[in-house]
């Protein structure tokens, strides 16, 4: 069964087998504007909950990408390297950014299911 989760920063982890992918939320690729560059971590780097582990650059801004858990980078998504412009087209699909080993499901607690992230970001 997958479970998507959302963080605070507008990452969201869709879960499956212990794996989790990762991108930006539809929320977070409407406040950048039109994407044109995404750095991606490398396979095998470890990162940390709430560690940079990217980069997204728009015509407006730069912004970082957090991880929503810890864990060890088992995949990234190459597609973005030759077309950036997949995560204004399709964030929360086919621009996920990274697959995640995720090392403490603990950290899960941490994050919103979907409503909670909806009611989150209307209040913004």
């Amino acid at each position: 069964m997958t479970k998507v989760l959302f963080s605070d920063d507008h990452e969201y982890v869709k879960i499956e087998d212990g794996i989790g992918t990762v991108g930006i939320t539809d929320y977070a690729q409407k406040a950048l504007g039109d994407v044109v560059y995404v750095e991606l971590p490398k396979v095998g780097d470890s990162v940390e909950k709430g560690g940079q582990a990217g980069v997204v650059e728009s015509v407006k801004s730069a912004s970082e990408i957090y991880s929503p858990v810890t864990g060890e980078i088992v995949e990234i998504n190459e597609a973005l390297t030759d077309d950036p412009a997949l995560v204004n087209s399709d964030p929360q699909g086919a621009a996920w950014f990274y697959k995640i080993k995720i090392a403490n499901d603990d950290e899960l607690g941490s994050l919103k299911d979907e409503g909670a992230y909806n009611d989150y970001i209307a209040g913004l």
